[in-house]
C-alpha cells in the first residue's frame, strides 16, 4: 500500500503509520523503526496488535523523527478527530470542581 491509499484510508489502523514510517525512513522491520525512535520493540509491537494506543509522546517523536507532520502522521493513522475534547472539569480550581 503506497503512501496516497493510506492518506486515503478512512478507518483506524495503526499498522499504515508503522509501515509508511519503516518506508519513509528506509528501514527494514518493526526493529530497526523501534531503534530509531528510541523506544522497545514491544512498543512497537503492542501498537501493531492495538494492545497500546499511539500516544502523544511517541507521535512526537515520530514528527521529529521522520519530519512529517502531527496532522499527517495522525491521518496516516486514520485519526480524523478534528478537535480532542477534554472535560471542563480539569480547568476548575478544586474548590469549584467539588461543588459540581
Amino acid at each position: 500500500m503506497n503512501t496516497l491509499e493510506q492518506l486515503q484510508s478512512p478507518k483506524y489502523d495503526p499498522n499504515n503509520l508503522l509501515g509508511a514510517l519503516i518506508e519513509k525512513l528506509n528501514l527494514k522491520n518493526d526493529a530497526a523503526l523501534s531503534r530509531a525512535l528510541e523506544v522497545a520493540p514491544p512498543v512497537i509491537s503492542k501498537i501493531r496488535h492495538r494492545r497500546l494506543p499511539v500516544g502523544a509522546s511517541l507521535l512526537i517523536r515520530m514528527h521529529e523523527v521522520c519530519e512529517l507532520s502531527i496532522k499527517d502522521l495522525r491521518i496516516l493513522m486514520g485519526d480524523r478527530r478534528g478537535k480532542f475534547r477534554i472535560s471542563d472539569k480539569q480547568f476548575k480550581p478544586k474548590e469549584l470542581a467539588q461543588q459540581h
